[in-house]
């Protein structure tokens, strides 16, 4: 079960421009790693804009924003220009991150079972822990709770 005060799961994955990102290697600085579960539908667009546009402020405090969903590579590619995101996206096609942060879930999708993920937020400190996390997000004002919760923990 993963809680404040635990090591963060690592991983390798391909991401936009070109990257292949290792969690891991992240040590040191701060990163906001939020799972989201498809590019361009509204509440993941929001909520990457959100983080758009906080992007400064995170960067100030030498914070990394990942962004991670199922996706492929091409179609971050696309969401990233599209809304012109200054951090990565992660591909997990396979699903290893999002097991390993335990974000897959069953959910209702019009009337149907689906599986895909719960939109969820860990925030990571310089030594790989996890600092705060987040379940079941609702996008308004989140971006900004977790740039809160950044500073707080950085003071």
């Amino acid at each position: 079960m993963l809680e404040p005060g635990t090591l963060a799961p690592d991983f390798t994955l391909p991401a936009t421009g070109g990257q292949e990102i290792t969690l891991s290697a992240l040590r040191g600085r701060p990163v906001v790693l939020y799972f989201y579960p498809k590019d361009n539908t509204p509440g993941c667009t929001n909520e990457a804009i959100a983080f758009r546009d906080l992007y400064p402020e995170f960067a100030a405090l030498g914070a990394v924003i990942l962004g991670v969903s199922r996706d492929s590579v091409k179609s971050h590619e696309n969401f990233k220009a599209k809304y012109q995101l200054p951090f990565e996206l992660v591909s997990d096609t396979e699903e290893l991150a999002c097991t390993a942060y335990d974000v897959i879930k069953n959910k209702t999708m019009y009337g149907k079972p689906v599986r895909g993920i719960e939109r969820s937020t860990f925030l990571i400190g310089p030594d790989g822990r996890i600092l705060h996390l987040w379940r079941g997000v609702k996008v308004d004002g989140h971006a900004q709770e977790v740039l809160a919760a950044l500073r707080k923990t950085l003071a």
